[in-house]
């Protein structure tokens, strides 16, 4: 019997890898050898490239689906060829969709052109009779279900892919006032070729001004500006020559060692940014989910529980002042509230 490992599962064989640990499977011999090895290989390299566990259940619903369909789960044969290695070069041109989990491949710097069908929404999880069921948020469709969202082209995330242009705020000297800075951000990002880039970025101080925003000048050609979720259109861009280079020289000056930031799910941001920083207060993490992490709940949520306020993004469209804003309204109720308690 053939043993294809799929997405942590030994298909015809053992149970499958948990955190993608495979000590405890038993290798196959002989000739199947190789192909085992290379099919975890490729699998683990897929599974670095997902930005998300949605995008990676996905992907592996849609090939075992596909693998069901064509009767491929037992005596599966090699075509010509398919053990050869693939070079380096092949493989840098071989990306994975984050919005639908297909790998689709990039040629001279240009996309193949078939469209995304995608779902937008989370995965969010249902009790129901005999166990738990996944629906999707944006349309309440199972896990697995065609995608409720057409998109012109597939996109990737790399962000992991390109660690080089990091910058570390700086250790300075205190002002007279002893005051470091308390500012709150908000970033916005598109997909380029080279995956998601900075497009926008606000901050604002502990009060509730905007002290910088501007739009940003991506380094590579925009596939999708993102617009549903980011607010940034291709006008906005338009006549844009801010550089991410030029963000950060800002930033550096603004803000210190000692800055506290504040955001909402603040990692993204700092990736966007390029920014290295210790000192921050993240209000997904302040006002933790019920089901605790990796669940997160949304910054909407949040503004009306706590500030009895309605996110005004769901109806004019997402602004990134207003969410930076929101982050430190916030910090401002919860430092008051604690404060109330401990009197």
């Amino acid at each position: 019997m053939a043993v294809l490992p799929v997405f942590g599962v030994c298909v015809g064989g053992t149970t499958a890898k948990q955190k993608m640990n495979t000590n405890h499977i038993q290798y196959p011999t002989n000739t199947q050898s190789f192909f085992f090895i290379q099919a975890l290989v490729e699998e683990r390299s897929i599974y670095d490239r997902c930005g998300s566990k949605n995008m990676y259940l996905n992907f592996a619903v849609k090939t075992l689906k596909k693998l069901r369909d064509h009767g491929q789960f037992s005596d599966i044969k090699i075509p010509n060829g398919a053990g050869s290695v693939k070079s380096d070069e092949e493989k840098d041109f071989e990306r994975t969709c984050c919005r639908c989990g297909d790998v689709f491949t990039v040629s001279s710097g240009k996309r193949r052109l078939k469209e995304c069908n995608y779902h937008s929404g989370r995965v969010l999880e249902q009790k129901v009779p005999g166990g738990l069921e996944k629906r999707y948020s944006c349309c309440e469709g199972i896990v697995g279900s065609a995608g409720c969202q057409i998109a012109k082209l597939h996109v990737h995330d790399g962000r992991k892919e390109k660690l080089d242009g990091f910058v570390k705020t700086l250790i300075k000297s205190p002002p007279s006032d002893r005051n470091r800075g308390i500012y709150a951000l908000d970033c916005d990002m598109c997909y380029t070729t080279q995956g998601l880039e900075l497009t926008r970025v606000t901050v604002v101080d502990d009060k509730l001004q905007v002290v910088y925003d501007t739009f940003v000048k991506p380094d590579s050609e925009v596939v999708d500006y993102n617009t549903r979720f980011s607010g940034v259109t291709e006008d906005d861009l338009k006549n844009t020559t801010t550089t991410l280079q030029d963000v950060q020289a800002i930033l550096l000056n603004l803000f210190s060692a000692d800055t506290i930031l504040i955001g909402h799910s603040l990692e993204n941001d700092l990736f966007a940014l390029k920014l290295i920083h210790d000192k921050v207060v993240d209000t997904s993490l302040i006002f933790p989910h019920r089901l605790g992490l990796p669940h997160k709940r949304a910054l909407r949520s949040l503004m009306a529980d706590y500030l009895m306020r309605i996110h005004q993004g769901d109806v004019d469209g997402h602004n990134s002042s207003e969410d930076a804003i929101a982050c430190m309204e916030l910090i401002l109720w919860k430092v008051k509230e604690d404060n109330k308690r401990r009197k």
